[in-house]
């Protein structure tokens, strides 16, 4: 079975930081391109950061660029979300994701991260 145990959600002000991980089990997870996704209520689950199974190339949202970092480590399986400069608009709820091309998606449970002064 394939899990991903997230960490590092919680409550901060705005300007603030916080730094998300997301450790796998149950799969190769130096095979799989990994990414972050969050959804506030009301609105589509979006797209926050993504990054190839060797950890060379990485790509951010708009929303995200220059405060937010995605990284990797294949020997602990685990990876990481940055967040700096934290606004109330990045409050939602981050979801780490695996996927090995088309063939396997997996998700993880989800934590919350809520930025409000």
């Amino acid at each position: 079975q394939v899990q991903f145990v997230e960490s590092g959600g919680g409550s901060v002000q705005p300007g603030g930081s916080l730094r998300l991980s997301c450790a796998a089990s149950g799969f190769t997870f130096s095979s799989l391109a990994m990414s972050w996704y969050r959804q506030a209520p009301g609105k589509e689950r979006e797209l926050v950061a993504s990054i190839t199974s060797d950890g060379t190339y990485r790509n951010y949202a708009d929303s995200v660029k220059g405060r937010f970092s995605i990284s990797r480590d294949n020997v602990k399986n685990t990876v990481y979300l940055q967040m700096n400069s934290l606004k109330p608009g990045d409050t939602a709820v981050y979801y780490c994701n695996g996927r090995y091309w088309s063939q396997y998606d997996y998700w993880g449970q989800g934590t919350q991260v809520t930025v409000s002064s």
